[in-house]
């Protein structure tokens, strides 16, 4: 089965601390490495769409960096902002044209996408929305890039999580600067 015969997939892909967050106390990310090893953009070309919870569109949907930032950091930008965004949000009503809302039957509307041809797609979150998502099943890959770092304080990734959820881990890579990527799938057995 090739690519474009298969469902899309919905990846969570995120930046965490050695102590599970995704943010300092005071929404902070200055603590994540941008390390070109790790193949951001490769995985930014394996998506066509991106989903975010209302508060991740308004922080970074639209982003634009600094111009002191490198040329890398202009690319992924740029790669981010060419794709197909989605808000899962129940108060914001009006967007920019740039994004859709989905505001209700999440599941339903999420299947529909997934079934729709296309690349896979990227759940960016925050942190209430990936809860939503883990609760639906409705994702397909955990992809966690740990950050050798302790914060001892924030917002934790997982959080109300009622169930237990056994993941199986289907690659590790590690990399020059303390960053481990954990890569895993649902274990279905």
């Amino acid at each position: 089965m090739t690519i474009n015969e298969r469902p899309r997939r919905i990846i969570l892909d995120l930046a965490v601390t050695l102590d599970g967050f995704i943010e300092g106390p005071k929404g902070e990310v200055d603590w994540c490495i941008m390390d070109s090893e790790m193949g951001f953009i490769d995985f930014l070309n394996q998506i066509d769409t991106i989903f975010y919870g209302r508060k991740s569109y308004e922080l970074w949907g639209q982003y634009t960096p600094e111009d002191e930032v490198s040329d890398t950091e202009k690319k992924i930008w740029k790669l981010v902002h060419k794709k197909e965004k989605f808000i899962f949000s129940k108060t914001k009503k009006n967007t920019d044209n740039k994004v859709k809302i989905i505001d209700d039957n999440i599941v339903e509307e999420v299947n529909k996408l997934k079934n729709k041809p296309g690349k896979d797609i990227w759940l960016y979150g925050g942190a209430s929305l990936i809860t939503s998502f883990i609760r639906f099943g409705l994702v397909d890959e955990y992809r966690l890039s740990v950050h050798p770092v302790i914060l001892g304080e924030g917002k934790p990734l997982f959080f109300d999580i009622k169930e237990r959820l056994n993941l199986r881990l289907v690659d590790a890579k590690r990399f020059s600067s303390g960053v481990v990527q954990l890569f895993y799938h649902l274990n279905e057995e």
